[in-house]
């Protein structure tokens, strides 16, 4: 497995309803190492709802932020419900800090309370 790459967190994650292309400070986030962890969606990300589409965009950006695949499998469905889920039903775009805070607060998280609900 190659090491990710550290990523600026002064960036943004930008999604194109048209083409369902998600694009991480200008680089397109690939579909295909959050396939390989879990299999929801082979046709490609989407986003604004609760469905497969996204489950998978919300697994990868979590691996591309660095999450541990144990971490992405164990957190990726509640990323999804807060804040996937939650992006307009067209274009979006937000802060890549969006990502990076989200993955600190539940490490955070986890550390102090466990698997407590």
């Amino acid at each position: 497995m190659r090491p990710q790459p550290k990523l600026p967190l002064n960036g943004f994650i930008t999604g194109y309803r048209n083409t369902l292309e998600v694009f991480v400070d200008g680089v397109v986030l690939p579909l295909e190492p959050s396939l390989k962890v879990r299999d929801h969606s082979p046709t490609g990300f989407c986003w604004g709802y609760h469905g497969s589409g996204p489950s998978q965009l919300a697994l990868a950006l979590l691996l591309n932020f660095g999450a541990k695949k144990d971490e992405a499998l164990a957190w990726y469905q509640d990323f999804k419900r807060e804040v996937i889920a939650n992006l307009p039903d067209g274009d979006f775009e937000i802060p890549m800090s969006r990502v990076s805070d989200w993955l600190t607060v539940r490490r955070i998280f986890e550390k102090e309370f466990g698997d407590r609900p």
